[in-house]
């Protein structure tokens, strides 16, 4: 659609004189200067709108007076991006010749004061360009698109890389627990064999019905003593361990010191040992003990394999979280629950010596997302973070709500961005890692996904010790999107 200009525009035929003036035109011949003339015209624009973002391109504009305001539409909000006055900056379908290029505007323009334009049609800048310039135009395209390319290429592996690495840390998460059940699952084989012998022993020996009736009896309280046992601390568990030893020193059971630490797990001390003694005959106490030791230790492995079960489940369901395997892409989600699929992803990567701080507003409401690109930029965020503390200090992970949105922040105790390169870290292919080690597409891909898809913010507040990535979220379903789709 041609681009209509507003009411009573104040057109004027141009002069080959002034166009000669300006800096973009300065080496054209007369020639090509009064084709110029022929094909567009000089444009008096009041205050307010020259185009919006979005709209066809249909229009180049060059500035000969006046002052222009370039502007970006961010999370529902047009954000200036420029404000300039000098002669001979242009505006609007300057991509007009490329023809694999979406034919929008990229911004919107409004004029501050009256300005005047030179402005041409797409159609006529485009054909200027490739009957003057076809090999300039050849060397835009290919850097253009081969930008394009190479941007697409480098996310791509940039995602195949956090992946391995997601992929590496959940295999070693996995690997914990895994191996805790198994080694659990061996100990338990040898323990209950141990209980089928001591089993025929007992009855082959000098046990009268009322014994095993009480011994039974404290086979199940001690089964039921395991599951309630308490955390002790170190001091308190040997404490009560030297207890229990000198207790079965006193009572002639020869290695104490080994079982003493299996009652003492479970949370039996002496005082319900004195119940055993109590129950049997002083020439069986030693085989009654030995039996409920068979008995606590079955209990505490089978608690281990079930805890080791619960933990690879965990893990198995956080991955599922953060991939979001079996969900529609977008939905309505608890953004605490992406968040913490994504620590739980990433722990691996944390260390030992980074503290996590959570500080979650569980009164948010769930909101509408694409979940797994969202935990994409929380992937970036937090391993950004990472890489500047190197590995120590500490991650602070912070919600809230901020007038019609959700906040996000991720927060390190890092270095900090210095402020001349505050505005460019969100820029394509902008890094400041060394060479082979940053692609410099982590937080331009995080900035579509936040932007583009959700009509969000996302931005960068930072000094030495504190530097926060706030993300907002709108509350509401975003629009349907205009631009291009996120890599």
């Amino acid at each position: 659609m041609r681009h209509v200009p507003r009411a009573a525009p104040g057109q004027q035929s141009c002069s080959v004189d002034e166009l000669r003036t300006l800096f973009l035109f300065e080496k054209l011949n007369d020639e090509q200067l009064a084709w110029l003339c022929r094909e567009g015209h000089i444009e008096q624009i009041e205050p307010g709108p020259v185009y919006r973002e979005g709209d066809p391109a249909t229009c180049f504009y060059v500035l000969l007076e006046g002052v222009i305001v370039m502007s970006r539409r961010v999370g529902g909000e047009d954000i200036e991006v420029r404000r300039m006055s000098e002669r001979g900056i242009y505006a609007g379908a300057f991509n007009a010749y490329l023809d694999r290029a979406p034919q929008v505007y990229n911004s919107s323009l409004r004029v501050t004061v009256p300005s005047r334009f030179f402005v041409l049609e797409a159609r006529a800048f485009a054909q200027l360009m490739r009957d003057w310039f076809p090999m300039a135009v050849h060397l835009l395209d290919g850097l253009f698109f081969g930008s394009q390319n190479t941007q697409q290429v480098i996310g791509q592996r940039e995602r195949l890389l956090a992946l391995g690495a997601l992929s590496a840390g959940l295999t070693h998460e996995l690997n914990n627990p895994a191996s805790a059940a198994i080694r659990a699952a061996s100990a338990l084989r040898e323990r209950v064999a141990g209980m089928r012998n001591k089993l025929g022993l007992i009855a082959a020996g000098p046990y009268d019905r009322a014994a095993l009736v009480a011994l039974i009896r404290l086979q199940e309280d001690a089964a039921d003593r395991v599951s309630k046992a308490p955390a002790l601390t170190p001091i308190e568990a040997s404490d009560r361990e030297d207890a229990v030893s000198a207790w079965l020193e006193d009572h002639g059971i020869a290695g104490g010191w080994d079982i003493a630490p299996t009652f003492v797990q479970a949370g039996l001390e002496p005082g319900w040992l004195d119940q055993v003694a109590a129950s049997v005959d002083g020439e069986i106490l030693e085989g009654a003990v030995r039996w409920l030791n068979y008995t606590v230790e079955t209990e505490l492995l089978m608690n281990e394999i079930e805890e080791s079960a619960n933990r690879i489940s965990a893990l198995v369901g956080a991955a599922k979280q953060y991939s979001q395997l079996d969900r529609v892409p977008f939905q309505v989600v608890d953004v605490h629950e992406l968040l913490d699929s994504t620590l739980t992803m990433l722990s691996g990567k944390l260390g030992e010596q980074i503290t996590v701080l959570k500080e979650y507003d569980r009164s948010l409401p769930r909101v509408p997302v694409y979940a797994a690109e969202l935990n994409q930029v929380w992937t970036n965020l937090i391993d950004n973070a990472v890489a500047a503390m190197n590995g120590v200090g500490t991650l602070t992970v912070r919600t809230g709500r901020d007038g019609d949105r959700i906040l996000v922040e991720i927060a390190d105790t890092g270095p900090g961005v210095p402020p001349e390169i505050q505005e460019r870290i969100f820029e394509p292919f902008f890094t400041t890692k060394p060479v082979g080690e940053g692609t410099g597409l982590g937080l331009d891909i995080s900035w579509r996904i936040v932007v583009h898809k959700h009509h969000g913010d996302l931005r960068v507040q930072s000094i030495p010790g504190d530097t926060r990535f706030q993300v907002r979220l709108p509350l509401t379903t975003p629009e349907p999107e205009h631009t291009e789709g996120v890599d």
